[in-house]
């Protein structure tokens, strides 16, 4: 994380100061929670060695030794940094679900689900717009 970030108090960001800082894009989907399709995010498929953190802040999100591919279209993981993940109840379009953010930030992240496979039992659902990716070593 660099000075800026470490500096920044980012729940403080307004609406158009996030707009100014991200691509439309990942605006929509981090800030307006949106989604990106399936099988279209550049880490669906991306299985290299490293740490995924989150766009916005940079607080460490996910580890890629516990990253699989659940044939979801989305990057799926089966643990995660709880310090940096929170989960939200999410009632939207008619459904239950529950929605992970991230803590540092508040930006959408994906959802969690209860189908995930062993140790954990948990699928996180990741949009691939909302992480940034650091190889190991760096």
């Amino acid at each position: 994380m660099s000075d800026e970030q470490s500096n920044t108090d980012y729940k403080a960001l307004t609406d158009e100061e996030w707009k100014q800082r991200l691509p439309e894009e990942v605006y929509q989907i981090v800030r307006k929670k949106g989604t990106e399709r399936a099988f279209t995010g550049h880490f669906d498929k991306f299985y290299e060695s490293g740490s995924y953190y989150c766009v916005c802040c940079g607080a460490h999100l996910f580890d890629s030794d516990t990253k699989y591919n659940s044939g979801s279209g989305w990057p799926s993981f089966y643990d995660g940094d709880d310090a940096n993940i929170k989960e939200v109840e999410d009632n939207s379009w008619m459904m239950r679900r529950v929605e992970i953010v991230c803590n540092q930030c508040e930006a959408h992240l994906g959802h969690v689900f209860p189908d995930g496979p062993q140790p954990t039992g948990t699928r996180y659902c990741v949009n691939s717009a909302s992480l940034d990716f650091k190889p190991e070593g760096e």
